[in-house]
Parts: C-alpha cells; structure tokens; sequence
C-alpha cells in the first residue's frame, strides 16, 4: 500500500470498529519494512490513505514520465537520427505509456494489499528503461550516474509505495546500472566502485528516510485512532453523566409516587410565579387538597391500596388543572396547588371541578362502594407584601376548617364555602 508521506494523516474511515490494543503496544512496528505487526491494523491504515495514494502515485507517474521521455532531447543531441536514437525513442516510448496507463489503473483499483504487483510494476518498468539506456548511449555513462541517483531517491521518496517494494525496485535499478556499465559501457573498475558507494548510500539514505516516515506516519495513525476512542468514550461518559444528573435532577423534582413536583421543586415554581404576579400586579391564588380519612385506608386496606389512591388522586387533579397550573405533593396525603393570574373566585371553580372527579373515582376495587373525596383549602393574595409562607398557612387554616366543617368540600380562607357534596 502507498506511504502517507507528504501530508499529515487524517483518516476517515466511517463505520469502522476501531479496537485498539492493550496501552503501550500502539506502535509496535516492523523494525525494517516500519508496517504494524497487526495485519488488521495495518491494513485498516493502507484503507485510511488509499483515496490520497490514488491521487499521488497518478500524479507521480506522470511526473516521472515526462521526466523520462524530456530526455530524449538529450537522445539526439548524443546520437542523431541513427538507429539508435529510434531505439531510445521507442523505448521511452514505450516506458512512458506503461507508466500512464498504470497510473490510470491504479487510480480506478486504489488499495495496494491485494495489488501490490501493480503497485510495484512501473517501478521496475521505469528501472528497466533506464539500465536499457546505457548499452544504447555507452559514451554518456558519467551524466547517466547522477540520473540513476536521483530516480533512485525517487522511487523511495516520490512514487507511493510499500518500503519493501521500493527497496527492491532501487536495488534491481542499481544492480542493473552497474552490470549493464560493465558489460555494455566498459567501465574501469575505478569508475565502477565510485559508482557502487554512491548507490549504497543513496540506497541507504532513500531507505532510512522511507523507514523513518513509514513509522512516524503509522504511530500518528495508531494515536489519532486512540484519540477518538477514547473521545468516544468521553463523549459515552459524558452522556452517562448527564442521564445520571438527569435522573438525580427527576428525583430532587419529581414525587416517586406520584410523579408531581416534590415539595421543595413546587416551592421553589411557586415562588417564581408569585413573583411575577407582584410584579405584574396579577391576582394569584393557592391552595391545599387533603384526601380524606386517609389514616383509615392506609389501616384497613393496607398501604398499597393507599399508595393506589394517591396515585388516582393525583392524575385526577392534573386532569382537571390548567396547563399554567402548579400542583405538587405536599406530605403524606396532601397536595398543594399554585394558580397564577387567577381570583379567588376562579379558584373556587377549579377546586369544586377537582373536588367532583375526585369523587367519581373507583380505585378501590375490595370495597367498590367506598367513595373517595378530598378537602381543599384556597388562599389568595390580598396584598403585595403577602408571600408564600403566608399563603400556604392561610389556605392551610381553610383547609382545616373544612375537615373540621364535615369534609367533601372546598373553602376559601375568607370563610366562604361551596356547598358541600353528600358526606361518605
């Protein structure tokens, strides 16, 4: 597969199942070829750059071979129109054209792990096409040096490949020079070490830079994806914190039972309404619901029968509320309600409402003839100094009034009552 080199890796590889190894085997990397021991992983890297190596190694090739065939100037400055500048220019030809159209396939078939000939194929085309040019211009074997030296660097730092293929392909392009300088050019021996050591160190130079990148890119690889595990992961425990204050907050605001506002959370709703009531100079009005003879259900018929009316009880009074309604479990058996921007007469009216379904209910399946009813209390603001601790004392007071007055029936703190309903 192509090396990344040249850019920073940034691999997007959506849908993938990134598992990462134990901490502190990230980079373990083949000490020669620089490649993740891993095969899965290694070969989730080559994925992550394909589409880049597609785009380079077309770009590459092209390069190369306009490199290569611009030399043909150079063919009949040397030869002239002689047989054998046809055989070099046919040869370039021939060299240049291969290359293209590899570098077309390559960019339609991309990964490199099942392909890896194709990858490695204009590499030795290009070698071949160069070592073929000592036997036909033997007398410019001293401007050819410099030429194979940088096609070499090329091959390991220009063209997208594996380490391994680009090391195989420098040693045949070096190996071939120097025995076609032999046998075709007819080098002094002189000629020929000189020229050895320059490729053993371009060789050497092009490998442990190649390698160098090869194991950088792939370690940059290896932590982006163990960053966004673990931001994964954060982001996972992050949610979890939130659902887990998310249910602590229902908790603190919500009645277990009944789902209404806890005491606290309707104090704290209340006060905020009143308020704006004060300031608007809105009416505003409260009041108390207690179920009767409670005690008496929770003794005779145990406490899940009496946790069932409660929990009857409470749907009934958000049914028969308003949607700026605030209503919340006081204690024990009473509710509590806040009723913004309404007089005391409306209030009245909505008590009497809740009061009536209350006693239509049928909760108690053991004794279907019991019927439940409630008593309720209503408070309004009489002044703007009035607060809340005031208003729940003084429907509180007209609550009491009422159990005290038979039960079944709504009173206001002035004093006033509805008529009471059929006593239970």
């Amino acid at each position: 597969m192509p090396s990344e080199r040249r850019h920073a890796l940034q691999p997007k590889l959506d849908g993938e199942d990134l598992a990462l190894p134990a901490p502190g085997t990230t980079h373990h990397l083949h000490r020669l070829t620089g490649q993740f021991h891993e095969q899965s992983r290694e070969a989730l890297y080559r994925r992550s750059i394909e589409p880049r190596v597609r785009t380079e190694t077309g770009l590459a090739l092209s390069v190369a071979s306009l490199i290569y065939a611009m030399f043909a100037i150079s063919d009949y400055f040397y030869t002239g129109l002689t047989p054998e500048f046809f055989l070099l220019t046919t040869m370039r030809t021939l060299v240049v054209v291969s290359c293209l159209t590899l570098a077309v396939v390559i960019g339609r078939r991309g990964n490199d792990t099942p392909h890896v000939w194709l990858h490695a194929l204009p590499l030795w085309i290009l070698a071949t096409g160069i070592i073929l040019i000592v036997p036909l211009r033997p007398e410019t074997l001293s401007t050819q040096v410099p030429a194979v030296v940088v096609a070499t660097m090329a091959f390991y730092l220009l063209i997208p490949n594996l380490l391994p293929v680009a090391a195989v392909a420098s040693l045949y392009l070096g190996i071939g020079f120097l025995v076609a300088s032999v046998m075709a050019a007819d080098a002094p021996a002189v000629v020929v070490m000189r020229t050895t050591l320059l490729l053993i160190m371009t060789n050497g130079v092009g490998f442990f830079t190649l390698l160098r990148l090869e194991k950088l890119q792939r370690k940059q690889f290896a932590l982006l994806q163990e960053e966004r595990v673990q931001n994964r992961q954060l982001v996972e425990e992050i949610t979890h914190r939130r659902s887990l204050e998310a249910q602590l907050r229902r908790l603190a605001e919500q009645d277990a039972l009944t789902g209404l506002d806890s005491r606290r959370h309707f104090m704290t709703r209340a006060e905020a309404m009143l308020r704006r009531s004060r300031h608007a100079q809105a009416p505003f009005c409260l009041f108390m619901i207690d179920v009767d003879h409670f005690k008496a259900i929770n003794d005779t018929w145990g406490h899940d029968q009496g946790d069932r009316v409660l929990t009857a009880i409470a749907e009934a009074c958000q049914r028969s509320l308003r949607p700026q309604d605030v209503i919340g479990r006081f204690g024990g058996e009473e509710f509590i309600v806040a009723l913004p921007e309404t007089h005391l007469k409306d209030a009245r009216m909505v008590a009497e409402r809740l009061r009536r379904q209350v006693s239509e209910l049928t909760v108690m399946e053991a004794v279907p003839a019991h019927r439940l009813t409630v008593t309720i209390g209503i408070a309004g603001v009489r002044d703007e100094e009035a607060d809340l601790d005031d208003l729940i004392q003084r429907a509180d007071r007209a609550l009491y009034a009422g159990k005290h007055g038979g039960r079944n029936r709504v009173v206001s703190h002035e004093g006033s009552e509805e008529a009471p309903s059929t006593q239970p």
